[in-house]
């Protein structure tokens, strides 16, 4: 018998042992696609943005226009641009984008920053502010009243 059979009988296993250990190590799952990023709660440009895809809806702030020009911003009601609601100033806005908006658009706005307040601040109902109206009057005729001038009622 020849020394030589049992040296390549142990050749042969240690190599198809060493195929096997090896493609048992490759077999890997493929990796899972990173979820999609969250919609942002800050928009720090002008442009169109898609409600619960780019932006969390939310309650949202802006300082006013970017130095003297103005601040238009408008929410949208579907993608062919349905106006819910608009502004164009230059003082500082506070807007509420609905999760039922299907856009934002913003123009010439300094950046917008979620509030996190819930709702926008409620404005007066219309007889509730002439009512306010009427006081306020009230009270500067009052501080007026001495010199004989009066601000003219409505």
């Amino acid at each position: 018998m020849s020394s030589k059979a049992p040296a390549a009988g142990f050749l042969a296993g240690g190599l198809i042992l060493a195929g096997w250990a090896g493609s048992a190590g490759v077999a890997a799952a493929d990796p899972q696609p990173a979820p999609p990023p969250a919609p942002k709660t800050t928009i720090d440009h002008d442009g169109t943005y898609t409600v619960g895809a780019d932006i969390a809806p939310g309650t949202y702030s802006s300082a006013g226009p970017v130095g003297n020009g103005t601040c238009y911003w408008k929410r949208l009601g579907n993608p062919d641009g349905a106006l819910l609601d608009n502004a164009l100033s230059k003082k500082p806005q506070v807007v509420q984008i609905q999760p039922t908006d299907k856009a934002f658009r913003t123009s010439g706005c300094q950046p917008w920053q979620i509030t996190g307040e819930g709702t926008a601040p409620a404005e007066v109902p219309g007889p509730a502010a002439g009512a306010q109206l009427q006081t306020d009057l009230a009270i500067l005729n009052g501080l007026l009243g001495p010199t004989g001038e009066r601000v003219p009622q409505s």
